[in-house]
């Protein structure tokens, strides 16, 4: 029997499970912790869920022998509870532990994104041992009767204070010596002494004028950001563009421990660049003769997409497309495991929140951007432009449906277009393939931006949706709106909505963005309609975010008895109003949520109005072409 993919639990699991526990502060402000079993860090998310991924990390005490049971998940034993885990009982002391859990979660690449996380659970689980072995101390509690000040022995004798003079030949009783630090070390903060750059050619290395990779996530790896015991410290490292290896030049001028210890920035670094980290610079200069055909080779194997947009040109008006070209890498069929981790380290790096992928699981798919070059000696080799990866989820009855993962640009190249043309041609690839849609896991603001810029010219050339926006865009300028009771959301019809959904794979969260661009675009940025406009958007925010949980309003899941998979039998159905009540949490402090509520509002008409200024003038500039 086939497993549920885990991206399709964590979507079942993450809105509502027995395992989650909210923590709520100011506002709508609140963490949310889980109790699964194997979550390292109880935190409820993708990264850390026990229930969701395939290849998980559980450190416990061990028992009365002060051991250490560290267990992994068998990715084939998957439905097999019983035998899912392996468990090692590790008996030494904590550095020969801390080594073992090292080269399981992370040298291995069995979870390397786990490994602080390991460590720091086995930090607390070592020093839980340490209080059981000791026992706790117990402070004595007998009373002691204290005689006050104006208690008097009656067998004591008056004593005159005697002067400094009294006895010349005692000794003053020596100080205590007390042991610190003069001057605690607060360490540099990592992203002020690291500097990476992403180089070409041997050339170029050593050279500081060439591109600086600066805003890049260091502080996951390095405790509070900071690294301590350093004087003068200066990380420089180099990223091939090439094969994407890498090398470090550390400099400093001296080490002390000031109180926190010495980082030890070896290993950091191995934790960031795993194997693609070279020990010496020769063999990082020589990798960029011996490693120029990496991704050629890669590659080689894979589907050439050839798709061309409207114009046959990225926004940039010397890159042509007629050198760039997107590869399909599919997952267990091509090289795209090996080429993947080379680029964790990017991924990690400039990626917000990110977790490498399953390289072993067939779902994934990987997009290469790739564009031809001919260097000095006439040979053409291939350049790494960016990539995106693409999970493909099975749709029932005979369907599939694309889920981008990760998307990313290499700095070079960005705001230049390349990111628009590889979803121009993940929108080709869902079209043609007639999935059920094309969607983005947790988009961020600047992609949805794009993607929704994207969308709207498309939809644009969508005839079966003209009628409903110019029917909505008369309602709306007949006036008055917001001064009725219920501000009417001018929603699109059903049959709209799903006709979009067939023909150009776009589902109804992403079109319903798209639809309040065409309404403001309808409206011809007259002003004496922005408050029935900006009406209908604070509306549809008020019931989305406050009014009803966005995603899972009226799911429920039931158990359903089977003699065949019992711990895997369920059905999900919606519920009809009323049927279900809302589990969203509302903060009880009004003022403050309708403040919250308002800035929503704001910053989504200023999004909008972006869009839809953009969208205008690439409208213009097809009408002057044709």
């Amino acid at each position: 029997m086939a497993t549920v993919p885990g991206q399709l639990i964590w979507e079942v699991v993450k809105k509502n499970n027995s395992f989650l526990v909210k923590q709520f502060g100011r506002g709508n402000a609140g963490v949310r912790f889980s109790k699964e079993p194997n979550n390292l860090y109880n935190l409820h998310s993708y990264k850390h869920s026990g229930l969701a991924n395939k290849k998980t990390v559980t450190i416990q005490a061990g028992g009365k022998d002060q051991s250490v049971v560290l267990a992994t998940t068998k990715t084939k034993k998957q439905n097999k509870p019983a035998s899912l885990l392996h468990k090692s009982v590790i008996r030494k002391e904590f550095p020969r532990v801390a080594k073992a859990v090292i080269n399981q979660v992370a040298d291995n690449f069995y979870r390397p994104d786990l490994k602080r996380a390991a460590l720091a659970r086995l930090s607390v689980v070592h020093r839980s041992l340490k209080v059981s072995k000791s026992g706790v101390k117990k402070r004595n509690r007998q009373a002691v009767k204290t005689p006050g000040r104006n208690s008097r022995n009656p067998n004591q004798k008056m004593v005159q204070k005697q002067g400094p003079t009294a006895d010349p030949t005692a000794t003053e009783p020596k100080k205590r010596r007390r042991v610190g630090f003069s001057h605690p070390d607060a360490g540099v903060d990592a992203k002020d002494c690291i500097k990476i750059y992403l180089v070409s050619s041997k050339e170029e290395v050593g050279a500081l004028n060439n591109f600086c990779l600066d805003d890049v996530d260091l502080d996951r790896f390095f405790d509070e950001g900071k690294i301590y015991g350093y004087k003068g410290l200066k990380i420089t490292i180099w990223v091939s563009s090439i094969s994407f290896h890498a090398f470090a030049d550390i400099a400093f001028e001296s080490t002390t421990d000031g109180g926190k210890g010495i980082t030890d920035l070896k290993s950091t670094l191995q934790e960031i660049f795993g194997l693609t980290l070279v020990e010496s610079e020769e063999e990082f200069l020589q990798s960029f003769s011996t490693q120029r055909n990496f991704i050629r080779s890669i590659v080689s194997n894979g589907e050439v997409l050839q798709y061309k947009t409207s114009n046959g040109q990225i926004n940039d008006s010397n890159a042509a497309t007629s050198d760039v070209e997107v590869v399909r890498l599919v997952v267990g069929k091509t090289a795209a495991g090996h080429l993947y981790s080379h680029l964790i380290p990017l991924v990690l790096l400039l990626i917000d929140g990110s977790s490498p992928i399953d390289v072993v699981d067939p779902s994934w798919e990987l997009y290469v951007l790739i564009q031809r070059k001919t260097d000095q000696q006439g040979e053409i080799y291939n350049m790494l432009l960016g990539f995106t990866a693409v999970y493909r989820f099975y749709h029932y009855p005979d369907s599939s449906r694309l889920r981008i993962g990760q998307i990313l640009v290499l700095p070079p190249y960005q705001h230049k277009g390349y990111g628009r043309y590889l979803l121009e041609v993940l929108n080709d690839v869902a079209i043609s393939e007639n999935v059920y849609d094309l969607t983005v896991e947790e988009p961020l603001d600047y992609f949805q931006h794009v993607r929704t810029c994207v969308d709207v010219l498309r939809l644009h050339k969508f005839d079966p949706i003209k009628h409903a926006v110019s029917s909505a865009v008369s309602q709306l300028k007949q006036g008055k709106l917001s001064k009725k009771t219920h501000t009417p959301r001018l929603m699109p019809d059903t049959r709209v909505i799903e006709d979009v959904q067939k023909s150009l794979k776009i589902n109804k969260k992403q079109f319903l963005q798209c639809w309040e661009v065409f309404l403001y675009l309808g409206l011809d940025h007259v002003d004496r309609y922005m408050d029935d406009f900006v009406g209908i958007i604070s509306n549809r925010m008020k019931e989305d975010l406050i009014g009803k949980d966005s995603g899972t309003g009226g799911k429920q899941v039931i158990e359903v008895p089977s003699n065949y998979e019992p711990e895997m039998s369920f059905v999900m159905f919606r519920s009809q109003v009323g049927e279900a009540a809302s589990t969203v949490q509302i903060d009880e402090n009004q003022p403050n949520q309708e403040e919250q509520l308002q800035q929503l509002v704001d910053e989504r008409v200023k999004e909008i109005k972006s869009i839809a200024e953009k969208v205008s003038v690439q409208l213009s500039i097809v009408a002057e072409a044709s």
